[in-house]
C-alpha cells in the first residue's frame, strides 16, 4: 500500500492552495458583470421613476393653470424640477401634450389632459468613444392622465 502512495505523490502534482486562486479567479469572472448590471438597472430605475414623476406632476400642474400658454409653462416647469430631482438633464427630455375630447380646447370643464414625457436614460461607466452618433442609453417613456375639474373657469 506505501508503494502506491508514493506513487501517485511522484506523478500528481500537488494542488494544495489551488482551490482559493481558483475562487478567486471565477468569483471576480461572475463578480464584475453582476455587479455593473446592478449599477445598470439602477440608473435604469432611476430614469424611471424620474420620467413617471415628471409626467404626473405636469399633468397636474397643467389642469390647475387659467390659460394654456400658463399651463404649458407649468408643465415644463414641473418636468424640470422632477428630473432634476433624480438627476437627469432636461433638456433632453421631450413632452408631449394631448388633450381629450377636444384637441385644441384643452382647459375645458371635465377635459382630459394626458402628458407623456420622454427621456433617455445614459448606461453607467460606458465611455463615449464606444458610441458611433449618440451616447449608449436606453430610451424611457411615461405618460399620466389627469381630468380638469367640472368647476374649472367658473367665477
Amino acid at each position: 500500500m506505501q508503494r502506491w502512495r508514493s506513487w501517485t505523490e511522484r506523478w500528481i502534482p500537488d494542488e494544495r492552495g489551488s482551490a482559493s486562486l481558483e475562487f478567486l479567479t471565477a468569483g471576480t469572472l461572475l463578480l464584475v458583470p453582476m455587479v455593473y448590471l446592478i449599477v445598470a438597472l439602477s440608473a435604469l430605475q432611476s430614469g424611471v421613476l424620474a420620467v413617471e414623476a415628471a409626467a404626473r406632476q405636469a399633468s397636474r400642474t397643467y389642469v390647475e393653470a387659467g390659460t394654456v400658454t400658463e399651463a404649458t409653462q407649468r408643465a415644463e416647469r414641473a418636468v424640470a424640477f422632477a428630473l432634476a430631482d433624480h438627476g437627469m438633464d432636461a433638456a433632453a427630455a421631450s413632452i408631449r401634450i394631448d388633450c381629450a375630447p377636444q384637441p385644441h380646447a384643452c382647459l375645458n370643464r371635465r377635459g382630459v389632459v394626458t402628458v407623456t414625457v420622454e427621456a433617455r436614460v445614459a448606461l453607467p461607466l460606458v465611455p463615449a468613444g464606444l458610441s458611433v452618433d449618440t451616447p449608449l442609453s436606453i430610451p424611457v417613456a411615461a405618460s399620466a392622465s389627469q381630468q380638469v375639474s367640472r368647476f374649472a373657469g367658473l367665477p
